[in-house]
């Protein structure tokens, strides 16, 4: 009898299986078409070999009945990942790791008579402070002069983007979230500076790339077109991961990632905020914890040291590349930042808009925090306190907020530049709007600040 819940949207477009959920745990089927490959993974030794390198997630084998489709052949658990990020909602050097990543996979596989089939950047998820590859059902038989049939595709969702934010912008990894099978090259060759083609491996694999694509347009090349010596494909991973790996992250200072240096507390006063939050999460004890304008993360690693898992929402690419190295030197695998604009927070694309969820699908946490967050949303974006509280409320149970006043220098900071139309920016306003979609628990001043700390539970 087939007892399957939900299949999970973003896994239709594969024959070889499909991810689903039952009684609210997740599965992966694998299709009977799939079962040479899926032997070969196995018996060959690379999974266990991926694996135990910490390299791909592990699953079990688990009983058929809670998916008895006659088409299955094995029905998986894998090892949950608590929170599903996006590519284009990783840093530079996010992006840049979970190339590399895909790369020693793919090299690790030809070794062992296996390639990967594709390189989707969406098969790579962070998980207890490192990338990991998620998906079993990504590998093939490797057949002797047999090309890397992932090569456009790796080239597309990884490269493509990496070199744009390395050459261009930062801020372009954004073309992601439009392309959601990567950004195309002919698009990418034409953004990037003349002075890329001086750079050997960006010249082949994006600017050379996109020409063949053009001249073989009409037929559709195939990057199956020609034998491939298996020497010629570990040169091509070699090249491929040289070219990754020479790509630099633009300076990632900002206006804000020196923001806990240049703002309106003094140290009295941020410590006193700092202790205040610690409490705080020591009463409501959660298990997870959204940090909103997480900025370079000194809360978001406030709550980790506690045992909490977090994910440090940040607008600002420079502040979440500086967070993401501190995560990487301090081995923090409880903290994951991620760039995200708030104003404009991740939205559900794809097919039927159901591949990739938005940020509301991916909630609620137990703890929404939000530190001097609310002006640049109330007085920089122009969005009410009303819209504000609600969509809180949707992401969170409880939700630690600080109330910055008008006279605060970074509220008049944001006004410097324009026309003060906000006059319900008041805090009895905050109040009165946020008691409608929370339960006010308490509020404390935080020192001579002028700002205020609330503790909310969700209505």
């Amino acid at each position: 009898m087939r007892t399957i819940d939900c299949a999970v949207p973003g896994s239709f477009r594969d024959p070889s299986g499909h991810v689903f959920v039952h009684d609210q745990v997740l599965y992966r089927a694998v299709n009977l078409v799939y079962r040479d490959e899926y032997d070969l993974l196995n018996q060959s030794g690379l999974y266990d070999a991926l694996v135990k390198d910490g390299l791909l997630i592990p699953h079990e084998e688990v009983s058929s009945t809670v998916d008895s489709s006659p088409n299955i052949y094995k029905i998986l658990k894998p090892e949950a990942v608590p929170f599903i990020s996006y590519p284009y909602e990783w840093c530079f050097s996010q992006l840049q790791h979970a190339a590399l990543l895909t790369l020693e996979i793919q090299r690790r596989a030809l070794r062992y008579g296996m390639m990967l089939k594709d390189a989707s950047a969406y098969n790579i998820q962070f998980h207890q402070g490192t990338p990991v590859f998620i998906d079993s059902l990504s590998f093939e038989r490797y057949t002797e002069g047999q090309p890397w049939v992932a090569y456009r595709q790796f080239c597309q969702h990884f490269l493509a983007p990496l070199a744009l934010m390395s050459a261009v912008d930062i801020r372009l990894n954004q073309l992601s979230r439009v392309h959601i099978d990567g950004i195309p090259l002919d698009l990418t060759s034409a953004l990037l500076p003349w002075s890329s083609r001086l750079r050997f491996g960006v010249l082949s694999h994006i600017h050379l790339h996109a020409k063949s694509q053009r001249q073989f347009a009409a037929e559709r090349l195939s990057d199956r077109s020609r034998p491939v010596s298996k020497n010629a494909l570990f040169g091509l991973i070699e090249s491929l991961q040289s070219t990754t790996e020479r790509l630099s992250c633009p300076q990632p200072e900002s206006c804000w990632s020196s923001y806990y240096e240049d703002n309106s507390y003094t140290e009295d006063d941020m410590a006193e905020k700092i202790v205040l939050v610690g409490r705080i999460l020591d009463e409501l004890a959660p298990r997870t914890m959204w940090d909103l304008g997480a900025n370079t993360g000194r809360f978001s690693q406030l709550a980790g040291e506690k045992g909490i898992n977090v994910i440090a929402f940040e607008g600002d690419p420079g502040s979440s590349e500086q967070h993401y190295r501190t995560c990487v030197k301090r081995q923090d695998a409880q903290v994951l930042p991620l760039v995200l604009d708030l104003a404009n927070p991740s939205s559900a694309i794809g097919w039927a808009h159901e591949e990739r969820q938005s940020l509301i699908d991916r909630g609620p946490t137990d703890v929404v925090v939000a530190l001097a967050l609310i002006h640049h949303l109330a007085i920089a974006n122009n969005i009410p306190f009303e819209k504000i509280a609600k969509f809180l409320s949707d992401i969170g149970h409880h939700l630690i907020i600080e109330f910055v006043p008008k006279h605060d220098s970074q509220v008049q900071r944001l006004l410097a530049s324009r026309i003060d139309i906000f006059s319900d920016y008041t805090q009895e306003h905050f109040e009165q709007t946020f008691g409608s979609c929370f339960a006010i628990e308490r509020s404390v001043k935080i020192g001579d600040s002028g700002r205020v700390l609330y503790v909310m539970k969700r209505r």
